[in-house]
């Protein structure tokens, strides 16, 4: 049999168990994880997961809140030489089964609180369920405890080039694509993100990030990369007091988050609390207003480090050190990424001139799953191109100006205009939908919407809001429905979205 990759991501965390031995490496809600009970953890849900029938390549979600078993759940996966396939549990039903039927899933790892959900999405699919908790009587699911009740596995031998994580995002038409990411890939975003925080002092952070977000996930394996002992505190979800009492507490030093968690950070009574041992935040996943920037960094006495990236891209592309920050950029590219601004007819343009950025290296997806055409148009020549609008400085500080695409990023969430268009369009009283992202202090960007009603039909803000939400994840949803006579089109019929952001934001 041969040997794992040097770069597979279970030989990783195997390494990172030996290099740092035992000591108390995660606090979750009022215990602590050591780092010989998640590694030991893991083993052995390998082996439970490969007595259940999981081979090699298999996908297996993974949809629970954040809690230690999430990673111990990944570390199992790929020393089972399977696929983790994060998602997220805001998840609507309808939404979930696509990603389920799609993956081909082999088996899920569920919290409790979503088995209802997870087996209404899976009903017809060959899909093994595993609970983390207490199985409900007459559930057909494996309990997550049984995983662990056998002999650990060694870690199987995948390639560093074989696909470790399949993340489900998208464009702006059609459902979430499916993003194959190697074993390779993600260890050298990883490993670029760990060189950075080498250059600072910190050991003790705040995880309020989904790990089930390509964000998470990078944070998690960038740890792996550490040459010191990484101590985290994990929250289940984002509560900002529940936030600012952990750090008061355990005197943590530094917290990756998404713009809408420092705003909501600055709306709480956040000058009760002990926050002089935090040094910095990291922050991501969405543009930062620059009011909020400053504001979080005076009144916190932190430096904020504004990273850019894309799922595509291992999660990350550039990001700052805290030695070299430029506030208003994105930082530099990391060395595992060559980073280009490219006109229209793929042409490198002057510096201080607007291009799209496309990135090649290490950290560039294997492909769309299933989808060799979209794959093609989006990978041309070694380049991925993002869709995104950005620029360089003199001094090689990467700047994003605007999204080419039409995606909307809300709280660091993606949001495609044609999800939400498609519901909105099941209402009776709705002829055409358009939906577009506006700035927004709290959110990064708001969706909002803009509808033609069919003659003699009506239907108002609250309504439309509501007939959303019953049928959108919460992330997802317009919180602004404007009613119009017509939705502006182009010259050859179709939406005119810059037309739209111009009614919307006029």
């Amino acid at each position: 049999m041969s040997a794992p990759g040097a770069h597979n991501l279970a030989v990783m965390a195997e390494e990172s168990y030996h290099r740092h031995g035992d000591f108390e490496q995660l606090f979750f809600e009022g215990r602590w994880y050591t780092s010989t009970e998640i590694h030991d953890r893991s083993t052995r849900v390998a082996g439970g997961l490969r007595r259940l029938g999981v081979e090699p390549g298999d996908r297996v979600v993974v949809i629970t809140m954040n809690t230690p078993e999430v990673f111990i759940s990944y570390r199992a996966i790929w020393r089972a030489g399977a696929v983790v396939t994060p998602v997220i549990f805001l998840q609507t039903e309808p939404e979930l089964r696509h990603i389920l039927a799609d993956s081909g899933a082999r088996a899920a790892i569920v919290s409790p609180e979503l088995l209802g959900l997870v087996t209404a999405a899976a009903a017809g699919l060959d899909l093994r369920l595993i609970v983390v908790g207490d199985v409900p009587e007459g559930t057909d699911a494996t309990s997550y405890d049984a995983l662990e009740d056998g002999e650990p596995a060694p870690i199987e031998p995948r390639a560093d080039h074989e696909m470790a994580a399949l993340l489900y995002t998208g464009g702006t038409t059609g459902r979430a694509k499916g993003v194959m990411l190697s074993h390779h890939g993600l260890w050298a975003s990883g490993a670029g993100m760990a060189e950075l925080a080498r250059q600072m002092t910190a050991t003790r952070s705040l995880l309020p990030l989904p790990l089930s977000h390509a964000y998470g996930l990078i944070v998690t394996i960038g740890g792996l990369h550490a040459d010191r002992r990484m101590i985290s505190v994990l929250q289940r979800w984002f509560d900002p007091v529940g936030w600012l009492e952990l750090v008061a507490e355990h005197r943590l030093e530094s917290s990756p988050v998404v713009p809408s968690m420092l705003q909501m950070l600055l709306e709480q009574p956040y000058a009760d609390y002990d926050l002089s041992s935090l040094e910095t935040f990291g922050s991501g996943a969405a543009p930062l207003l620059p009011s909020v920037r400053e504001r979080v960094e005076r009144e916190f006495g932190v430096t904020i480090l504004e990273g850019y990236g894309c799922t595509e891209a291992s999660a990350v592309i550039s990001a700052p050190s805290v030695l070299d920050n430029r506030p208003g950029s994105v930082g530099k590219p990391l060395p595992q990424h060559e980073v280009a601004i490219l006109d229209p007819l793929g042409q490198p343009v002057p510096t201080g001139e607007e291009g799209e950025i496309c990135v090649r290296g290490d950290g560039i997806m294997l492909g769309y799953w299933n989808d060799p055409e979209q794959t093609a148009r989006t990978v041309v020549d070694g380049w991925l191109h993002t869709g995104d609008v950005g620029r360089f400085d003199e001094d090689g500080f990467l700047y994003v100006v605007d999204r080419m695409k039409d995606l909307i990023i809300r709280g660091g969430f993606n949001v495609f205009p044609r999800d939400v268009e498609d519901a909105l369009l099941e209402h009776d009283a709705v002829a055409a939908a358009a939906v577009v992202g506006v700035p927004d202090e709290k959110s990064g960007e708001e969706v909002v919407a803009v509808v033609a009603l069919h003659p003699g039909a009506s239907a108002d803000n609250d309504d439309l809001v509501a007939f959303a939400q019953d049928r959108l994840a919460r992330y997802k949803y317009p919180r602004e429905v404007r009613i119009v006579d017509a939705i502006p089109l182009t010259s050859v019929g179709k939406t005119d979205r810059k037309a739209v952001r111009s009614l919307v934001r006029g």
